[in-house]
């Protein structure tokens, strides 16, 4: 589905495909959009399960507040109310938001927060958010503090989040598929107090919640202990 300039509205995969395949045409169907009505049509035909999460939907409504407030503000002075002016009032304001929350399939809350995260979020939170890997509500919270504490709190929710996965891989089933690499303790130690100074500062600690007395590392920290020589296994 395509637009009169020939935007695509929905079948962006199929095209690529078809781009691949070398093919030199599609079937189109074309619908005569002004370029809000297209942004709308292609928002709301990517709800979740077509890929676009929440926070993307709610960037892309909000490129048409302009056009929904003026139509506002059409419909004030139509009805003779505050002929002439250029603001509005806040049920007015509500209405808009209201409209960009029914086109990105969100609440009104979500609408206002995701304004804020524009403006407040730490940029490695807004890449998440983008992402999908937290929620609005989530990175609404952290946005209250200083740019580094969120980022702080982004880490620790993604540390805690790939530890308990890589747990639940490991535990899946009752005979899995491989084990995990135990490393004797002192080697470990050995490894780590050789680590430059550079690479160091950049080792965080994460208590999680989790069984046993064991201790996980990371892919990056693994291959930064072996480029000083390979740590070895018990």
């Amino acid at each position: 589905m395509i637009t009169r300039d020939r935007t695509i509205i929905d079948g962006y995969a199929r095209w690529k495909l078809a781009q691949q395949q070398g093919r030199e045409a599609l079937p189109c169907i074309e619908y005569d959009l002004t370029e809000a009505e297209a942004l709308r049509w292609l928002i709301q035909s990517h709800r979740p399960s077509r890929g676009l999460n929440p926070f993307s939907r709610v960037l892309l409504a909000l490129d048409l507040e302009p056009s929904l407030r003026e139509k506002a503000r059409s419909n004030q002075q139509a009805g003779g109310h505050n002929k002439g002016s250029s603001s509005l009032t806040e049920a007015e304001r509500v209405d808009v938001r209201s409209e960009i929350a029914a086109i990105a399939g969100i609440s009104v809350g979500n609408v206002s927060k995701v304004k804020q995260l524009v403006r407040t979020a730490h940029p490695d939170v807004s890449q998440a958010l983008r992402n999908g890997g937290i929620s609005i509500h989530r990175a609404w919270l952290w946005s209250k503090e200083s740019p580094e504490k969120q980022r702080e709190a982004l880490w620790l929710y993604q540390g805690e989040r790939g530890v308990k996965k890589a747990i639940r891989n490991l535990v899946h089933g009752h005979q899995p598929k491989s084990q995990p690499v135990v490393l004797d303790l002192d080697n470990l130690f050995d490894h780590l107090s050789r680590l430059e100074s550079n690479k160091v500062h950049r080792v965080r600690v994460a208590v999680i919640d989790a069984p046993g007395d064991t201790v996980f590392l990371t892919d990056e920290l693994f291959q930064n202990l072996g480029a000083q020589g390979e740590p070895s296994h018990t």
